[in-house]
């Protein structure tokens, strides 16, 4: 009560220019001092604040000397003396260029800028909130301006914490947002934005919540959407109705000038509705909230917009929510990867990379790469494979595609195969980029791929760059497009010997596979295997090679079908024959019974020595092949069978005793397997009789006779056995 006067004193502080508008910033600081009766200080308080100048008048053929002389003039803040510093502040913003280069920035959406209703001439001051707050009250027009006042506050963090403990402020705005926010879509632009910038920090999305802003937006956007599909229609029709000229095309043309202006302001209000949701999603459980409301599909409808900035938020905001299953799914399920091909590709550069990093997420589901593919993605990709920026996850969409069969093919169709070639041609020494040595292994696997890939001279350089480094993944390309058939396989004539040379113990076991391998595939006629078994003396390194636990099972494996495919040759399977190989691939068979790749490969081989009377004696009188090869006849594997029928096929023919115990074997297996039918046939009740018709029957079996089968291959001992039954006609095996 002994106080007697308020003091204030403004001292003014640093001047800078405005970071984006034409204007200048001037920092002060406001000092409220209480003085008692004497004149002594009681109690004082400091708070800072700034003020904008807007210069908007300024231009190049502005007299900046006259402008600063001007603006000291009228601004109490500015002392004279810095009257240099003001003509210096102003030449700068001058000679400003409105548009800067474009510099590369981060992959995230920008911060919200100004726009049309915010920016009024008065400046906000903190301490008339309560000012701010009685105009809510009042008619739209002083809501949109106390809540653009309050705007001006929210933008400057350092104002966030004192207006969050204005409860009446928030609980205003909060209220007048429910309720009028379809009445005016400035206002609810404005009021949104307020709660954006306390949504910009996680510490204060409690406030947030707390007024179900993030609810109220998601309404916000659904509502809008749905206003957009209603103005198109309205305009669409129009343009049916409008002729070329006249007055009806001029209302045509007026209407689309408003749907413009109201699409304009409307994409203010997503952008900042979407940015306060993007923010608040960083809590994983307001983000499962948002998908139970359909957050996906209303992103996705965005997508056809044609403002840049709003779309980098949109696509950022998806390729957050991609992270999780049951949002992909829900992407999967509307027409996502249809809009994001239309950005693809686009100037912006970092809507460009958001996008591809997007489509990167989604490429990991199978059906979302084949839209991708459907959609006309695959060559827009390949198209930005020099673009140095986005280079890397544009590689590994185009791997993720490669993976699947049915699109390798395609690949042939865009120019992408010959990028990749240079890419790996131009790669040092020391490493290949995971990504790009990966597409092409992947894509070396298809046949049309491999050709062009050896046009030219491509396979003298991958071979020449291959050998040198001994690269294994470069090595496993060169297998792939190795095993195609036509113009390519004859290519490697000249590089057997070559390949053959590594074929040692001395060499790392992986790269030994990949030589093996691709020597393995080259089946070519007339190709003298004999020579290159004996001349790299690879006999005895095959041979060892086939003992379990002295080498892993996949260089064995390869092993076995490197046999497989020297034996093709008769004199080099007479050599392979006669040092004892034969042998030791039943001991593997026996050691790997239960893979079925290791029993079809060496059955394989089984095949292809039985061709050639010398190999053929051995495996038939001194080896138990034949055994093993009909108790694999009935193997389940289709493959296995195929292959054991057509060697036990050979073998009886050149054999009588054989050919007799593997006819007995067929007669059994399938006299079993007629007997189970017959069974199960008078076990089903509901059957009167076994046959409705002759066609029933199967010339398998039985002949015209009933009994003997129609080829006459049945087994002798089938008589006699078919007598001891005394007249029974019953059959068995």
């Amino acid at each position: 009560e002994n106080a007697t006067e308020i003091k204030y004193i403004l001292t003014a502080g640093s001047l800078d220019v405005h970071p984006t508008e034409k204007a200048l910033v001037v920092h002060y600081e406001v000092e409220a001092s209480i003085l008692g009766e004497g004149g002594g200080h009681m109690l004082g308080e400091r708070k800072e604040g700034q003020k904008i100048i807007r210069v908007k008048s300024l231009s190049p053929s502005t007299d900046v000397a006259a402008l600063a002389q001007k603006v000291v003039e009228e601004c109490k803040l500015i002392p004279p003396s810095r009257l240099p510093q003001v003509e210096q502040l102003l030449y700068y913003l001058q000679n400003r260029k409105s548009s800067p280069k474009k510099e590369k920035r981060t992959a995230k959406p920008r911060e919200l800028t100004p726009f049309e209703g915010m920016e009024l001439d008065e400046e906000a001051s903190i301490t008339r909130v309560d000012e701010y707050v009685e105009l809510l009250y009042e008619g739209v027009p002083e809501k949109i301006r106390g809540s653009a006042l309050i705007l001006q506050l929210a933008r400057n963090p350092d104002n966030l914490e004192e207006l969050l403990h204005n409860e009446a402020a928030l609980g205003a705005l909060a209220r007048v947002l429910r309720e009028d926010w379809k009445q005016s879509v400035e206002l609810a632009t404005i009021i949104i934005y307020i709660f954006f910038c306390f949504s910009s920090f996680s510490q204060f999305h409690g406030v947030v919540s707390h007024y179900k802003i993030g609810a109220l937006c998601m309404s916000v956007v659904e509502h809008e959407l749905k206003r957009h599909d209603v103005w198109c229609e309205e305009l669409r029709k129009k343009n049916k109705s409008a002729p070329e000229n006249g007055s009806l095309r001029r209302d045509q043309d007026k209407a689309l000038r408003k749907y413009q202006g109201l699409r304009a302001k409307q994409e203010q209000l997503l952008r900042v509705s979407l940015y306060l949701l993007l923010n608040l999603a960083e809590d994983t459980r307001t983000e499962l909230k948002m998908r139970n409301k359909n957050i996906v599909s209303l992103l996705v409808k965005v997508l056809d917009r044609d403002d840049e900035e709003l779309l980098v938020l949109v696509v950022s905001f998806l390729k957050k929510l991609s992270i999780f299953l049951e949002n992909k799914n829900d992407m999967a399920e509307v027409d996502t990867i249809e809009q994001l091909a239309h950005l693809v590709p686009c100037e912006h550069e970092d809507l460009l990379n958001l996008t591809l990093r997007l489509l990167l997420n989604l490429s990991f589901d199978s059906g979302l790469r084949a839209k991708m593919v459907e959609v006309g993605l695959l060559p827009k990709l390949a198209g930005l494979l020099g673009d140095e920026n986005n280079r890397q996850v544009v590689m590994r969409i185009l791997y993720h595609i490669s993976i699947d069969d049915r699109f390798k093919g395609m690949f042939v169709y865009t120019d992408c195969i010959p990028q990749l070639m240079q890419m790996l041609f131009e790669c040092s020494e020391e490493e290949i980029e995971a990504e790009l040595i990966s597409i092409c292994i992947n894509l070396a696997a298809n046949k049309r791929n491999a050709q062009l890939v050896c046009e030219g001279k491509g396979l003298k350089k991958l071979m020449k760059k291959a050998l040198k480094t001994k690269d294994c993944l470069l090595m496993k390309m060169i297998r792939n497009i190795s095993q195609h058939d036509g113009p390519t396989k004859p290519l490697f004539i000249d590089y057997v010997g070559d390949l053959a040379a590594e074929i040692r113990a001395e060499e790392e076991e992986e790269w030994v596979l990949e030589c093996l391998g691709t020597l393995a595939n080259l089946t070519i006629p007339d190709l003298d295997w004999e020579l290159v078994l004996k001349e790299y003396n690879l006999v005895p390194y095959l041979k060892d090679r086939l003992k379990p636990g002295l080498a892993e099972d996949d260089l064995i494996l390869e092993v076995v079908i490197m046999i497989g495919t020297v034996s093709m040759d008769d004199a080099c399977a007479a050599m392979l024959a006669k040092s004892g190989i034969i042998p030791a691939l039943i001991e593997l068979l026996n050691a790997q019974q239960e893979d079925d790749e290791f029993v079809c490969q060496i059955v394989y081989v089984f095949y292809q020595m039985v061709f050639h009377q010398a190999t053929r004696d051995v495996i038939i009188k001194d080896t138990q092949a034949p055994a093993y090869l009909i108790d694999l006849m009935h193997d389940k594997n289709t493959e296995i069978r195929k292959v054991c029928d057509n060697t036990l096929d050979i073998i009886a023919e050149y054999d009588e005793e054989w050919g007799r115990k593997i006819q007995s074997e067929k007669f059994r297996f399938h006299n079993n397997q007629w007997l189970e039918m017959v069974e199960s046939r008078q076990a089903d009740e509901s059957e009167t009789y076994l046959y409705e018709n002759d066609n029933d029957r199967t010339d398998l079996f039985y002949s015209a006779d009933g009994i003997t089968p129609a080829d006459g291959s049945v087994s002798p001992d089938f008589f006699s056995d078919l007598q001891a039954q005394n007249g029974d006609s019953h059959i068995t095996g």
